[in-house]
């Protein structure tokens, strides 16, 4: 993002207004693929620009990224804001936190993991953070521009 754009973020409230047990059903129900607010987006934009060549999460790569660009050996990953600990917008649970500090922590690392594993083979690495979507042409852009060769 430029200079003079500020990132959009969604907080979570403070205080949880739902059960133990209701906060658990909602929380085991979030996909780790295809998810609405990340994936799926990115997806629809992408064919309505007419972007081809991609696959999604391609098995034989680290991490599984959510879109491949196989001839362009570029990988594309759509990272949760709040599951991914974003600098801009994660905001720490206020309980269980040392559950979430390991939990965000530990998806951090692999993240670290597996962009440093995709690098080391030739890969180039587009980490997209939830929040950039709500410009999807300057996340089409970044797309395009590592297809061409251009900086990430």
């Amino acid at each position: 993002m430029g200079d003079s754009q500020q990132a959009v973020c969604y907080t979570f409230p403070i205080m949880d207004t739902v059960s133990t047990k209701t906060r658990s059903n909602i929380m085991r129900a979030v996909r780790s693929r295809d998810n609405k607010s990340t994936e799926r987006k990115l997806r629809a934009s992408m064919v309505g620009a007419g972007t081809k060549g991609w696959v999604m999460h391609e098995k034989s790569l680290p991490g599984k990224p959510d879109f491949v660009f196989m001839d362009r050996q570029v990988a594309v990953f759509v990272d949760g804001c709040f599951w991914h600990g974003c600098p801009s917008c994660y905001r720490r649970p206020s309980s269980s936190q040392e559950y979430w500090d390991n939990k965000v922590a530990k998806n951090s690392s692999r993240d670290k993991r597996n962009t440093a594993s995709l690098e080391e083979m030739g890969w180039s690495v587009l980490r997209i953070w939830e929040h950039e979507l709500h410009d999807l042409h300057d996340v089409r852009s970044r797309i395009d521009s590592a297809l061409t060769g251009g900086s990430n």
